[in-house]
């Protein structure tokens, strides 16, 4: 291997690599197993993270995977990439003994590892086929986690993706040292085991009519996810140089590492995960710095602070209250025109006039959030609604949209929200197209340790997952008002 294969390749490595045994053992060996799981409400998909954690206590890792993949069937992207912070482990109740929330991110990769390496089958029992046909539009999270439910329900399903390989932003739009590429292989086949068709490279409304399918099948969803990324609306945003941070991650998941060009003094415009996503490969491919511009301050930037702190700790720079004005050079970037920013009474960024100035940058990535597929859409299929925001509208709990049969989730209904946030919405569609077609409703996923109890085994975080901090806001907002009333 080259010597800058070789550099790049270390340096794309796992930033938290996988659990020894004996690390896991500990680890596992911590979790009070609570009876009223916290970290389970806090679970967008419901798992029983109480119940596959004690089983890889005991020793007994593909039944801790099968506990995982029975509610998240993309368990092992999640274990990766999920904000477990705000999530499973914010809710952990560790925490109210001011001691370290159990690792329950790490614990599950060690768990859907094993199991990927064991290649066991997850579902001990398989549907029998009932003769309906489901078609899936985008090859994304919410398209596998909806397939993969229906699949198990009796469901002949088939996910149409445009592009080479199924997995959406899971496949192409990560950090490659957050996830690599075989984990979402493999993710893929399980699905694909199943019983799942996919019919890659097929672009429906241009390959196949969107009529077609609702025609053909007995129910269309539709998990389209996000378009490009919003422009600069800045002069010189089109110089060679000047990329989308979509398509710059997309490189390092689909090209050799040592072939990726990459500039010796990088620029990222926005705070948002995906820029720290972009700012930190671009500092690990061997920019020699690699600097976010942000119009706001560092307490509006979307980024999770855990983001924040990572791409810090690679020596990524950050510049706040600032936003670009011009794209410098001739045919290629050579440098910003810049200019500083306030925050101003209505708590929008407003700009200081007479501020400008310049830096010189080789290379611009664009990382200002995705563009909704709103007008898309609306030709496609003329009679779906959306709301103010160019999402489509739905029923959140069965992903049912305005047109017979057409059901969604994923980003095209939340505007772009978490893997497991998809996933979830995935399974709750194939639940609602299940209960229309069948006119059985799937009750579930469960609290296992709440069998017996007279209220029930309730308490999963599947139909309303608490965030931490949305709960913490709300107290806040609750003990103010209790102050001051």
């Amino acid at each position: 291997m080259p010597l800058k294969a070789k550099t790049r390749r270390d340096a794309m490595q796992d930033i938290a690599p996988r659990y020894h045994p004996q690390e896991a053992s500990v680890e596992a060996h911590r979790c009070l197993y609570c009876f009223d799981a916290p970290c389970i409400m806090a679970c967008p998909t419901g798992i029983d993270i109480p119940g596959f954690i004690k089983k890889i206590a005991t020793g007994n890792l593909v039944g801790s995977a099968r506990v995982i993949l029975e509610s998240n069937i993309l368990g092992a992207s999640c274990a990766r990439v999920c904000p477990t912070e705000v999530l499973c482990e914010g809710a952990c109740v560790m925490l109210d003994r001011d001691e370290k929330p159990i690792k329950i991110g790490r614990l599950q990769r060690y768990a859907t590892d094993a199991f990927g390496e064991q290649k066991a089958n997850p579902f001990l029992k398989k549907m029998k086929p009932n003769g309906k046909k489901v078609a899936l539009v985008g090859g994304g999270p919410a398209s596998l986690g909806c397939a993969a439910e229906l699949v198990r329900l009796g469901y002949q399903t088939t996910v149409f993706e445009k592009d080479m390989e199924p997995g959406g932003l899971n496949r192409y739009g990560i950090a490659y040292y957050k996830m690599p590429p075989e984990v979402v292989q493999r993710e893929v086949k399980l699905i694909r085991d199943l019983g799942v068709e996919f019919r890659t490279q097929t672009e429906v409304g241009k390959d196949v009519p969107v009529e077609k399918l609702r025609k053909e099948y007995d129910a269309v969803f539709l998990g389209v996810g996000l378009g490009r990324t919003h422009r600069l609306g800045i002069p010189g945003e089109e110089k060679g140089g000047v990329v989308e941070a979509l398509e710059f991650i997309r490189l390092i998941h689909t090209k050799p590492l040592h072939e990726i060009s990459v500039g010796k003094r990088v620029a990222v415009i926005g705070c948002g995960n995906t820029a720290i996503d972009a700012v930190t490969q671009a500092k690990r491919l061997g920019a020699k710095e690699a600097i976010i511009l942000y119009r706001r301050g560092e307490e509006n930037m979307s980024a999770y602070p855990y983001e924040y702190q990572l791409a810090k700790k690679d020596g990524c720079g950050f510049i706040f209250h600032t936003a670009p004005v011009e794209v410098l050079g001739d045919k290629r970037v050579t440098g910003l025109r810049m200019i500083r920013t306030r925050t101003g009474k209505d708590g929008k960024a407003e700009i200081v006039p007479g501020s400008e100035f310049e830096e010189p940058f080789d290379m611009v990535i664009k990382a200002l959030g995705q563009e909704k597929q709103t007008s898309i859409w609306k030709k496609l299929i003329p009679e779906l609604k959306f709301d103010v925001a160019g999402r489509i509208e739905c029923d959140r709990r069965t992903g049912q949209t305005s047109v017979a049969k057409v059901f969604s989730g994923g980003d095209a209904v939340n505007g772009g929200r978490e893997v497991v946030n998809a996933v979830a919405d995935g399974k709750k569609a194939a639940h609602g197209i299940h209960a229309m077609l069948s006119g059985k409703p799937v009750s579930g996923p469960l609290q296992a340790s709440r069998l017996g109890h007279r209220d029930g085994a309730k308490g999963s975080g599947f139909l309303q997952p608490i965030r931490v901090p949305d709960l913490e806001a709300a107290y806040n907002r609750e003990r103010n008002g209790k102050l001051h009333g």
